[in-house]
């Protein structure tokens, strides 16, 4: 999946502030999974509110892996009640599909057009045996709005922290 694509697959009538959330499953979900998991987050999105209005959301599964959700706050702002609601859908995810969407140690690279995921710990060895390298694409999970999604959730692992990491272990 391209950087274009998914650009594409985005609302585009979302502000680029608009917040973003990602969730990055511990293992890929099947066609028959992704089908459901999409459903169930279009279901969410637009059934979202915060105090009782409705927010302006969007959910979707990328690479069949890694949730991403998203709220304009332009229309209406995100609660905490509200991200709670949200964090509550991911748990439910968790438990139906027996994934784990919240381990911050597992890094997504895209190898051979696949979403391969590396633990933290790994990150030295895997570029060491050429696994990655300074020109593979990098999962920034860390991105919090739509402009950095479409900007900076892919980028070389030589224009992300992991490249500081990599080095730091190297030496």
């Amino acid at each position: 999946m391209t950087i274009a694509a998914i650009k594409q697959l985005l609302p585009a009538d979302f502000a680029p502030d608009s917040r973003v959330w990602i969730y990055q499953s511990n293992r890929p979900f099947n066609e028959r999974e992704a089908l459901e998991i999409n459903e169930q987050l279009h279901q969410f999105a637009t059934q979202w509110q915060s105090h009782g209005t409705p927010v302006k959301g969007f959910g979707q599964l990328f690479f069949n892996q890694v949730i991403v959700l998203m709220a304009d706050e332009n229309a209406t702002g995100v609660s905490g009640c509200s991200t709670d609601s949200s964090v509550r859908v991911i748990k439910s995810l968790e438990r139906q599909y027996e994934v784990n969407l919240f381990d911050r140690l597992l890094l997504g690279f895209v190898v051979k057009d696949q979403l391969e995921l590396l633990p933290m710990a790994q990150l030295a060895y895997a570029f060491e045996k050429g696994f990655i390298n300074e020109n593979t694409l990098y999962l920034n999970n860390t991105v919090l709005t739509k402009q950095e999604l479409e900007e900076k959730w892919l980028q070389p692992v030589k224009d992300s922290w992991v490249m500081k990491k990599v080095a730091s272990v190297s030496k």
